[in-house]
């Protein structure tokens, strides 16, 4: 038969379990998850009730450093090239982009079943902001993503060729849990960069996600990158699992650089009267 607990280690417990509550609703996880472990320590050592208070906040100081410091170190990785989050677009100034399919893509749903995102129209509507702003997401949220244009990986795995890396640079592309290749059909690729970018595609296929941006139409691919047997081959690959966004709507870039103009002329204005 077991003995009641007495009405003091029951007032202890719920003392416990409210302080725990507490920590987590300040949103001290770390310090909450350590919290036993610190009470066991202060009664061991006999430590003061402020030394046991800073040693616990120690702990949550330290992890958030850490987290810190390793969100620092996913953001160099990845080579992003703007600080853009998906708060800064605007939805409202490019009505081409379905803003549903956007947010739910910022769930990063995506990333679990290694579906791709293919971002499809004329320069300027947006698609890289958006691009990096998904990379953004992903990195926040604890993954590897790595932003690269499509003439910089062609150049890159060409130079790998050339000096006999070719399988540490395929292993590169393949490490990221998201990759984003910008600008493809913006430049001609040389003879070998469709057949680097198909590899790249391959080795990648089921297993990690791939963003990629182009101007080039799906149906223009065979023609645009030169070997209609590589495109329908990467096309097969990209489109088997994906989420594909075509924008023709204005140009939110240029809509931008003439929202600037306006505001400089005001300036100007109101100086002059």
């Amino acid at each position: 038969m077991s003995t009641p607990s007495s009405p003091m280690q029951m007032s202890e417990a719920r003392r416990f379990q409210q302080l725990r509550g507490h920590l987590s609703y300040l949103k001290l996880n770390d310090a909450a998850e350590a919290l036993n472990r610190v009470l066991d320590q202060a009664r061991t050592e006999r430590m003061s009730l402020t030394a046991a208070l800073e040693r616990l906040l120690e702990i949550e100081i330290e992890v958030e450093a850490t987290e810190a410091r390793r969100l620092a170190a996913r953001l160099r990785f990845a080579c992003l090239p703007e600080p853009w989050t998906l708060n800064d677009f605007d939805f409202a100034a490019q009505p081409g982009v379905d803003e549903k399919l956007i947010r739910d893509l910022a769930t990063l749903r995506f990333l679990d079943d290694a579906s791709n995102v293919l971002f499809v129209g004329p320069p300027g509507v947006g698609k890289t902001m958006l691009s990096v702003a998904l990379g953004r997401a992903a990195v926040e949220a604890g993954h590897r993503v790595y932003f690269t244009t499509a003439a910089e990986l062609s150049a890159r795995c060409h130079k790998a060729a050339l000096e006999g890396r070719w399988k540490s640079c395929m292993n590169f592309f393949a490490g990221p849990k998201l990759l984003i290749i910008d600008e493809l059909g913006y430049l001609p690729l040389p003879e070998d960069g469709a057949s680097a970018l198909f590899q790249v595609i391959n080795q990648r296929y089921l297993k990690s996600s791939t963003i990629l941006t182009t101007n080039v139409g799906i149906a223009d691919w065979a023609g645009a990158f030169g070997d209609a047997t590589v495109a329908a081959a990467m096309l097969d690959r990209l489109l088997h699992r994906a989420a594909v966004a075509g924008i023709d709507g204005p140009s939110y870039r240029l809509r931008g650089h003439r929202n600037q103009a306006e505001a400089l002329r005001a300036g100007v204005n109101a100086r002059v009267s």
